[in-house]
């Protein structure tokens, strides 16, 4: 049996490679990392335009090449596709197009199915807290939320309110207006209406973040060199810091930002918000990072 496999995580913004291999233990440890931003939603989401449809055709040829260089046979390779490509009328063109480049065939995979793997990924990250978690992943096309104890899962949802989608929706100012913020907030709160009746039916004051935006809050908030490799713990007061930090701040001071990717610069407003509501609405008291999400939640599962 070979112990080692890959995971591409085909996301809106960004394709992510896990490449791991399985310990005598049952854990695995990782081989390969890579991501690339390849910005699927660059012309909005309804379509993938020719140049974000050639560089996800590059990136799965990079991909390709480094699998095979690692050795992992394609039967131990999974391949899965979000929100842009759930969304957008040429998907099927791109997924033809990226195996006939490199020999790996995508699936999309649902809203409900991506929240299960999130979960999965986050588990194994996060030393879970006692009671009820919020897990929230903010990716561009969509966000996932799954309400959950140490046992089950109680509730879970992918909204199609991704960052890129709301900077597609409102496209704000520079810097973003006082009006401007209003509007979002409103259209979140109104849009996330079950999130809300599931929270009421099972409080949680304890939000743990995966993906994207959770890492740049690491990034600005967190000593690498005293926290724990896998999470962070964030006081709620530290994140309003930086929160309000990101949204009033101009275009250009954000790309002058250390440690602030380039391609997060415009996403990081309407997803700042996007957290702010939560936090608000949800009373949350704690935050959890968590450096673990969907592909290593599919690494699990491919592994066990």
């Amino acid at each position: 049996m070979n112990t080692k496999a890959a995971v591409i995580d085909m996301g809106t913004n960004t394709f992510h490679l896990l490449v791991a291999e399985k310990r005598s233990d049952g854990t695995w440890k990782t081989l390969c990392r890579e991501r690339r931003y390849v910005k699927l939603a660059e012309n909005g989401i309804e379509r993938i335009g020719a140049a974000p449809f050639e560089r996800a055709v590059q990136t799965m040829r990079f991909f390709r090449e480094t699998i095979d260089a690692l050795g992992v046979p394609l039967s131990e390779v999974r391949t899965v596709g979000t929100a842009a490509l759930r969304t957008a009328h040429n998907a099927g063109d791109l997924l033809d197009a990226m195996q006939q480049a490199c020999g790996i065939r995508g699936e999309v995979i649902g809203g409900l199915r991506e929240a299960e793997l999130i979960c999965k990924g986050v588990r194994q990250a996060v030393p879970w807290p006692a009671g009820r978690g919020l897990i929230m992943d903010i990716g561009g096309g969509s966000t996932e939320f799954i309400v959950a104890d140490a046992e089950q899962v109680l509730w879970q949802h992918s909204f199609p309110l991704g960052a890129s989608v709301l900077l597609n929706r409102f496209r704000p100012d520079d810097p973003i207006t006082t009006l401007q913020i209003a509007e979002i907030v409103q259209f979140l709160s109104g849009e996330l209406t079950s999130l809300w009746t599931a929270l009421s039916a099972h409080p949680t004051h304890t939000l743990v973040g995966a993906s994207g935006t959770f890492d740049v809050i690491d990034q600005f908030l967190l000593d690498p060199a005293t926290k724990p490799e896998n999470y962070g713990f964030v006081p709620v007061e530290v994140f309003h810091g930086l929160s309000q930090q990101f949204v009033h701040s101009t275009r250009a001071e954000r790309l002058a930002m250390s440690g602030l990717p380039e391609e997060r610069v415009d996403m990081i407003v309407p997803a700042m918000l996007l957290i702010d509501v939560v936090l608000q609405k949800a009373g949350i008291q704690h935050i959890y990072t968590s450096a673990y999400a969907l592909k290593e939640g599919l690494m699990a599962e491919l592994l066990s």
